[in-house]
């Protein structure tokens, strides 16, 4: 068992139910809050905003690219607000079926369809009073933004197969990392919906926008990952945090957060280096990133080119005009395709 579980039971042994519940509410903001790492302005001003936010009902948009901590911003409001005692169920609607989300949602009694054989509670019953997070919801049908936007202005919901009307009283948050108003020109989200679920917007920076809090989010990772595995305490040189800040991190704080974890894995001194650090594209990253036609087709038309105006070249013994009459060409379009490839003219008394 965790330390924070340990101390939440030592809690309800030694204080009354009201006093122990307010500590493990303050011990929740404290977590909380504590995830949210960085001095870059624009961050500090979301984590400003992030206190003002939980103390309200109102339904949350946060935006991002992936890998910026959407859900981790969405935990930090449900733990900071009077709703931190009941759950926090986080769901990725990209990973449900278009067929499968209404049951996901509202649940089904049973015979509501096949194979239903007994009555199944929905998200929004197991969320209780607390929070629903909706992760990638830009990726929504059509159908099941319709069913979602009923259950948001009504605060009423039907499971599958019932006739009996039940009301929910989760706090909805909602993600994406799509442009939803790119995708209501396009006529793929709901403008209605829309209104609905950005009461509040949030707009997450991606890493490259905060360098000044890659180091600090680096030693956050490094030391995580150093106690997880058992290793001495490490540290990164200079060059290694260099390599770190020169990284444009297209994954942005989740790739960051897997490199280092790599990193201490493989680490066999207490100071990595910046060879320690693997990132994509560099020389000794793990399988080198596929080639695509065009550069696999010019890497084969240079070898291709280069052997054969050098082959042309020491037949002619270095006579240009010659080489370039054999290959069909004038003499300046060989002279370019020489200079093209850095090809020397060899000496005229080379003999083939």
């Amino acid at each position: 068992m965790s330390q924070k579980s340990d101390f939440i039971i030592d809690l309800d042994e030694h204080h009354p139910k009201e006093e122990t519940q307010l500590i493990k509410r303050k011990l929740k903001e404290k977590i909380g809050m504590k995830q949210l790492l960085g001095k870059n302005p624009a961050f500090l001003d979301v984590v400003e905003k992030i206190s003002i936010i939980s103390k309200c009902e109102a339904t949350v948009l946060i935006t991002g690219e992936t890998g910026t901590g959407k859900e981790l911003c969405a935990r930090v409001i449900h733990y900071l607000s009077k709703r931190s005692p009941y759950p926090f169920i986080p769901v990725n609607c990209g990973g449900i079926p278009i067929s499968l989300f209404e049951n996901e949602l509202f649940g089904h009694v049973k015979g509501a369809f096949t194979d239903a054989y007994s009555y199944q509670h929905g998200l929004i019953r197991e969320a209780g009073e607390g929070t629903l997070f909706l992760d990638e919801i830009g990726s929504l049908s059509l159908l099941a933004q319709t069913k979602l936007l009923r259950f948001l202005q009504e605060g009423e919901y039907k499971p599958l197969g019932s006739d009996k009307i039940l009301r929910g009283d989760a706090r909805i948050i909602v993600a994406t990392n799509m442009d939803l108003l790119e995708k209501i020109k396009k006529g793929t989200f709901r403008e209605d919906l829309y209104y609905r679920v950005s009461v509040i917007p949030l707009s997450l920076p991606p890493i490259r926008e905060r360098k000044e809090d890659i180091p600090i989010l680096a030693n956050h990772f490094l030391n995580r990952y150093s106690e997880k595995y058992g290793k001495e305490k490490l540290s990164f040189s200079k060059e290694a945090l260099q390599k770190l800040f020169d990284y444009d991190w297209p994954g942005n704080i989740r790739e960051l957060e897997n490199i280092i974890q790599r990193s201490v894995i493989m680490a066999s001194t207490q100071t990595l280096s910046a060879q320690d650090i693997i990132l994509p594209g560099s020389a000794s990253a793990q399988g080198k990133k596929r080639e695509s036609f065009k550069e696999a087709k010019a890497k084969i038309v240079k070898k291709f080119e280069t052997d054969y105006i050098t082959r042309l070249l020491m037949s002619n013994r270095g006579n240009i005009t010659r080489a370039a009459c054999e290959a069909g060409k004038n003499r300046r379009a060989f002279w370019e395709l020489m200079r093209k490839y850095n090809i020397k003219r060899p000496s005229p008394t080379f003999s083939s």
